[in-house]
């Protein structure tokens, strides 16, 4: 008897391993496409599969992958269609790190869009969204632009080159790389990637948008509203923002360098500019809060300033960050904003930094030539 459970038991514990062996998966990357019952010139669709669409694999060819579908459909499907289990995962990741942040900005995209799950117009994407998607805006980044397809080796091995110098004669400088910007954005499901901001929108109040004066929009907040009985909002209460904007320019070592509060006054009955500070180098997230006066409970808010040049930038993704972080903080008491917090020293500008910058150079051009 002992020796027929033995054989029983140990064929139930390999079954029980076989029953739980996890099955390779890849996952739609493309808009949509057919499964093909064969790797042929001339074959027949056997299914249509659509993005983020999870397969189980089957067979792997050459630069082919045989798939079943959750409706048993089994077909071809090309390699580039689709991303393996590592890149989804690392996007699933992405999610998961992200998921209590909260956000800085909404925007609105131009077309579709697939997200990418590091930036770059190279890198791996999967999630396609379509367009006029609403997205929550999370951290900006910055990258180099990468030529599409990828360079061509022959212009790779020139770049590779080592010019030959010549006596007398100084070789001009390499041309910086043209950057550009990208957002990491969350949907209303949750998915979680990065964007190009060239093809985002950020959210602003058509009532304050005209008065950008060619720069972009970073966020805008309603921070107040006034009763104005001439206006025309609903219930006639006017709205006020906190804005932030930024040149309209990539890679800039900053993520803001102005901040504007729009006012309502009621004489006039149109927004003014209840407060400007420019140019800083600021950078996300912002806070909005409340602080309490002597004139009881008012609108506050806060941000990070740069405390000196030096900026951290990750090399993985090009977020940038301030080495030496500031958190300057301000309240609104009717149209006035006052400065308060821990934090009260003079804020620098970059005009500041530029002056000293100059005569720096104009005193080592006399050194010279003493």
């Amino acid at each position: 008897m002992l020796l027929l459970v033995l054989p029983l038991s140990l064929f139930a514990a390999g079954c029980s391993r076989f029953h739980h062996e996890k099955a390779e998966m890849v996952y739609v990357s493309a808009r949509e496409t057919f499964l093909r019952d064969r790797l042929a010139a001339v074959s027949n669709r056997t299914g249509e599969v659509t993005n983020g669409e999870a397969l189980e694999v089957l067979e792997h060819g050459r630069r082919f992958t045989r798939v079943k579908t959750p409706k048993n459909e089994v077909g071809w499907i090309e390699d580039h269609m689709v991303i393996d289990e590592k890149t989804y995962d690392a996007f699933e990741k992405l999610a998961e790190d992200h998921k209590k942040d909260q956000p800085f900005a909404t925007a609105t995209l131009n077309d579709e869009l697939y997200m990418h799950v590091i930036p770059g117009r190279e890198t791996d994407h999967f999630y396609l969204l379509p367009g006029n998607t609403k997205v929550q805006l999370l951290e900006r980044a910055s990258v180099a632009r990468e030529p599409v397809g990828g360079a061509a080796p022959e212009r790779l091995a020139k770049l590779a080159e080592t010019p030959e110098k010549k006596p007398g004669v100084e070789q001009p400088a390499a041309p910086p790389p043209v950057m550009e910007d990208w957002w990491l954005a969350r949907d209303e499901q949750g998915r979680t990637g990065w964007l190009l901001a060239s093809r985002v929108n950020v959210n602003v109040p058509d009532a304050i948008e005209q008065y950008g004066e060619g720069q972009l929009f970073v966020g805008a907040w309603k921070i107040a509203t006034v009763d104005d009985p001439e206006s025309s909002f609903p219930n006639h209460e006017a709205p006020e923002y906190l804005t932030l904007m930024a040149p309209p320019k990539s890679g800039q070592p900053f993520d803001f360098d102005q901040v504007r509060v729009f006012t309502w006054s009621r004489i006039h009955h149109r927004y003014e500019t209840g407060f400007r500070l420019h140019p800083i180098a600021g950078f996300l997230p912002v806070t909005i809060f409340t602080a309490q006066t002597p004139q009881g409970t008012v609108p506050a808010f806060s941000f990070v300033l740069a405390g000196n040049d030096n900026v951290i930038t990750d090399t993985a993704t090009g977020v940038m960050r301030p080495a030496t972080p500031r958190t300057i903080e301000y309240e609104m008491i009717d149209t006035q904003v006052k400065r308060i917090g821990a934090d009260l020293a003079p804020i620098p500008t970059k005009r500041e930094g530029e002056r000293e910058k100059k005569a720096a150079k104009t005193e080592r051009k006399k050194q010279r030539r003493r």
